[in-house]
């Protein structure tokens, strides 16, 4: 199976969602927090530094449990991180075009 490239958007989230897993383990070591979640240390290491941007839910999920995060909390965290969309679902800061003019 062939994998599509990632979004830049997809890269940011996971960098994001590292960053969060990574501050939540605090001095804990990532050996420690990785046997206790059921995944490899270097599966944990992959997605805190973002080279596993788009984790197994169950992976997230067990790390989260082991973390004393919510899911719920685990994914507003991420979903900040992520542009601020205006209703025409382009970010808000990019210019307008018409889509008229240049037919």
């Amino acid at each position: 199976m062939v994998r599509l490239p990632l979004s830049p958007d997809e890269v940011r989230r996971g960098q994001r969602l590292g960053t969060l897993l990574r501050e939540a383990r605090g001095d804990r070591s990532m050996l420690d927090v990785a046997l206790a979640a059921g995944v490899s240390p270097e599966t944990l290491r992959k997605i805190e530094t973002g080279r596993i941007a788009t984790p197994a839910f169950p992976t997230i999920a067990a790390l989260a449990e082991v973390l004393g995060m919510s899911l719920d909390r685990l994914w507003e965290g991420v979903r900040d991180a992520e542009p601020d969309l205006s209703a025409a679902g382009r970010p808000t800061d990019a210019p307008a075009t018409d889509v008229r003019a240049a037919s």
